[in-house]
C-alpha cells in the first residue's frame, strides 16, 4: 500500500507504517533538519521541504491508499497557546484539503489528547463531521503508547477514517489488561550510561510542590522530571535538550527527598547530587526509534525532532491494523475493538 505522510517530522509515523507494509511515496515537512533525517531512512520518497499550503496534491489521486500525519498541534496543546481554532498554525484545514484532492481509501490523523477535552470538544466535533462529510466512516480514541510496548507514558488522539467499513483499533498488547507488563524505561536506559548528556544541572526548586509520587509534582526547576526506571518514562517534550530534559536519578535521591518534603521537611538548595539528564540516544530509544537512527541538525534540533515524533512502535500497531482492514481481512474481537469514545472525553492532556 502507498501513502502520503503530512507534517512528517523525522518520520516516526512512516517508520512504523513501513514496518506494517505501508510505503510512504511522499512526505511534507517545513523543518529542514527533520526532512534530512527522513531522507536518510526513506530516500525513495519525494520530500517537500516547504509550507503545505503551497503544494497541490491532485497528482497523487489514484496513486495512494492512505494519507496520514499529525497536523501541528500547538494551538490545542495544554503546554502551548490556547488560541485553538483561530490560531494560524492550525493545519487541520490543510489536512482536509489534501483528503479532498487525493481521495484516499483511508486516513489517520494524530494529535494531542487535549483536543478531546471539554474546552476543545466543539472543534473536535466539527472536525469529525467534516471528515464524515468527505465520505469517511470515522473512529477515534485517545491511546497510550505504553499500551503498545513503548516505554513511555505518551497519550495521543488518533482519528482514523475509512471509505468502506469502520476502523477497529488494535487492543493493547501491554499493561494491566494483558499478560505482558508495560515496558519499563530502565529496559532502554542504562543508569550508569557514560554518553554525554545535556550540560544542564538539575536544581532543587525553591518552592516545591510535591505529590505522593516522587516522580510527579514540581520539586525541581525546569520541565524535566526524574525518571522511574521501573516504569514507562514521562512523555518526552519537544522542548527537551536543556532544562526540560527528563533526568536519571543515579543516586536515588528523589524517593527520599519526596518523603522528606511530604513529612514537612524544608526545601533544599543547589544541584541534585548524581542527577544526569537523558541523552539524545536514550530519548530516541524511549521513542522506539532504531538504535542506529541518525538525526540531522544541532543537538537542540535533534532533541526537538525526537520529542515531536510519533513512536514508531505505536505507528506500527495502528498501521498494521489499518492495512489488514483495508485489505478486507476479518477483524478478531479478541485483538481489536471498536471505540465507544464520546465527547467530551475527559482525559489528562
Amino acid at each position: 500500500m502507498k501513502a502520503l505522510d503530512l507534517f512528517s517530522g523525522p518520520g516516526g509515523l512512516s517508520l512504523g507504517m513501513k514496518h506494517a507494509g505501508i510505503e510512504p511515496v511522499a512526505c511534507v515537512e517545513k523543518n529542514k533538519d527533520a526532512v534530512s533525517t527522513y531522507d536518510a531512512h526513506t530516500p525513495d520518497a519525494e520530500h517537500y521541504c516547504s509550507d503545505i499550503r503551497s503544494i497541490s496534491f491532485e497528482r497523487y489521486r489514484g496513486l495512494v491508499d492512505i494519507v496520514f500525519g499529525g497536523p501541528p498541534c500547538q494551538p490545542f496543546s495544554t503546554g502551548g497557546l490556547r488560541r485553538g481554532t483561530a490560531d494560524a498554525r492550525n493545519m487541520f484545514p490543510e489536512f482536509m484539503r489534501v483528503l479532498k484532492e487525493v481521495r484516499p481509501a483511508a486516513f489517520l490523523a494524530e494529535n494531542v489528547p487535549g483536543l478531546a477535552t471539554r474546552n476543545r470538544v466543539q472543534y473536535l466535533a466539527e472536525l469529525l463531521n467534516e471528515f464524515e462529510a468527505l465520505g469517511f466512516n470515522v473512529s477515534w480514541n485517545v491511546v497510550s503508547a505504553a499500551d503498545y510496548g513503548v516505554p513511555q507514558k505518551r497519550r495521543r488522539l488518533i482519528i482514523v477514517g475509512m471509505k468502506k467499513g469502520t476502523f477497529w483499533f488494535p487492543k493493547p498488547t501491554h499493561g494491566p489488561d494483558t499478560n505482558i507488563p508495560h515496558v519499563a524505561s530502565g529496559r532502554v536506559i542504562d543508569k550508569a550510561c557514560r554518553l554525554e548528556p545535556p550540560d544542564c544541572p538539575v536544581i532543587y526548586a525553591k518552592c516545591p510542590d510535591p505529590r505522593r509520587s516522587p516522580y510527579a509534582g514540581h520539586v525541581y526547576n525546569g520541565g524535566g522530571r526524574p525518571i522511574d526506571l521501573s516504569a514507562p518514562c514521562h512523555t518526552l517534550l519537544a522542548s527537551a535538550g536543556g532544562y526540560k530534559t527528563h533526568w536519571i536519578d543515579t543516586m536515588d535521591i528523589a524517593p527520599d527527598y519526596s518523603a522528606h518534603l511530604m513529612a514537612g521537611g524544608a526545601p533544599r538548595d543547589g544541584a541534585v547530587p548524581g542527577a544526569r539528564r537523558m541523552t539524545l540516544e536514550e530519548s530516541a530509544l524511549i521513542q522506539t526509534f532504531p538504535a542506529d537512527m541518525w538525526f540531522a541538525g544541532s543537538r537542540s534540533s535533534q532533541y526537538t525532532q525526537v520529542g515531536d515524533a510519533v513512536p514508531p512502535m505505536l505507528a506500527h500497531a495502528l498501521g498494521a491494523a489499518l492495512r489488514r482492514q483495508l485489505e478486507g481481512s476479518s477483524v478478531c474481537p479478541t485483538t481489536h475493538y471498536q471505540t465507544k469514545a464520546t465527547l467530551p472525553l475527559l482525559v489528562a492532556a
